[in-house]
Order: structure tokens, then sequence, then C-alpha cells
């Protein structure tokens, strides 16, 4: 069994802590929250996140939009959310991901385009300007 304060291991049936000598009242691994993994009154175990009620955690077409424009605010929501509300982090870390795999890919293609063009001007001033143009559709 486990001190519902300070949540390190007991002997079972302890009266006190050995750890930070607070009163087990009523056994803190066999009160009324006992065997659903929750702690006093209800309470979650100590050390373990707070669970959100599953009507608050649902995906959200909105928070993967938002995340797709701003990859860097989805990562912190998906780190912040990822054990109290997991179908709403999951939603954000989707776009997030799908944000950065988009500006990579026009961060490329960018810089292709403005290598063609500047090949094509350069190579305009010497005469050979279309060849490069020729070489990269073919």
């Amino acid at each position: 069994m486990y001190c519902k304060y300070c949540g390190k291991e007991i002997e079972e049936g302890s009266a006190f802590c050995p750890h930070c000598g607070k009163e087990q009242q009523g056994n803190a691994g066999t009160d009324a929250g006992a065997g659903t993994g929750a702690g006093a009154n209800g309470a979650p175990p100590y050390g373990a996140p707070p669970q959100a009620p599953a009507e608050q955690d649902a995906p959200s077409g909105g928070f993967a939009v938002l995340c797709f424009f701003f990859p860097l605010i989805g990562l912190i929501l998906y780190l912040i959310w990822k054990d109290t509300l997991p179908l709403r982090a999951r939603s954000c870390g989707k776009g997030a991901l799908i944000g950065v795999i988009v500006a990579v890919a026009l961060s490329i293609f960018g810089t292709v385009i403005v290598g063609v063009l500047f090949g094509s001007v350069m190579g305009g001033m010497y005469g050979h300007g279309h060849m490069a143009l020729l070489m990269l559709l073919a």
C-alpha cells in the first residue's frame, strides 16, 4: 500500500507513514477509492495526473488547424495534454506534425524554384539561360 500524503510505499495496514509521519486514516489502500486507483475522496492517487471528464476530451479540428500553423504551440499542447486529454492532444500533435512536413516541403520547393530562376538569370547573362530550364524540365 502507499501513503496517501507522500506517495511512498508503506506496510499494509500501517497506521502511520514512516517517511512523512502522517496518520493513515482509513488505510490509504483500503478506503472508498481502492480498486479504482483513486485516493482519498475519489481523488487520483499521489503522483498520478488528474483525469479530465470524458465529455471534455474529444478530437478537435480547431486545435489541429491552430497547431498546423503554429507547430511549436502544437508540440507544447501535445506534451501538456497527452495524459489528461489524449484525444485532443493527438489532434494537436497531428496538426503540428503535418504543419512541419508542409513547411519543410515548401522550403525545399521554394529553394529549387529560386535556384532555377537564379540559374536562368545568371545563365541569360552568358547566353545559356534557356538550357538550364530545358534541363530541369527534361
